[in-house]
């Protein structure tokens, strides 16, 4: 017999538990609705914040957060890229690594894909889409669709404030 859930008496705590029962949500150290495909290849360091909905995808490659970096919610970071393959280009799921460097602010709703390196102290713009980004300095500005990147945008304000 399939178990019945509910959903509109029931306290917080029930209704959250049912959802990561039903969802099959792993635990992670961020938000139960912050979802972490291939845990074992994520490095994400103590001190990182994952905003609500967002997905980390390490499963094939790898993803490292350093520290202080901030994720906004609804944010993507996928290390896979299955488009040639599903139209008959290519058999295999590319794939390639991200990595964060230290203090890197992702704004909401954004795309990071594989194959991308960003430098540390640098913003990545609410709702850009950065694909095979390459090594992205330190300091930069990232934003748009297509992505645009501005080296070195926040170096001269990171060291005024010192």
């Amino acid at each position: 017999m399939e178990k019945k859930y509910d959903f509109v008496t029931g306290d917080k705590e029930t209704i959250l538990k049912n959802l990561i029962e039903i969802l099959e949500l792993k635990k992670n150290p961020f938000h139960p609705f912050v979802f972490i495909n291939g845990p074992e290849c994520a490095e994400i360091a103590d001190d990182v914040y994952i905003g609500y909905l967002s997905e980390i995808n390490a499963r094939g490659s790898k993803v490292t957060i350093k520290k202080g970096c901030d994720i906004a919610s609804f944010v993507c970071i996928n290390v896979a890229d299955s488009h040639k393959r599903s139209v008959g280009i290519s058999d295999e799921i590319e794939r390639g690594p991200i990595t964060l460097d230290e203090n890197v602010f992702v704004g909401s709703h954004c795309f990071i894909g594989g194959d991308t390196h960003i430098g540390h102290h640098s913003v990545v713009a609410a709702g850009t889409i950065l694909i095979k980004g390459g090594e992205i300095p330190p300091y930069s500005l990232i934003k748009g669709n297509p992505a645009v990147i501005y080296p070195g945008f926040y170096e001269r304000k990171h060291t005024e404030n010192k």
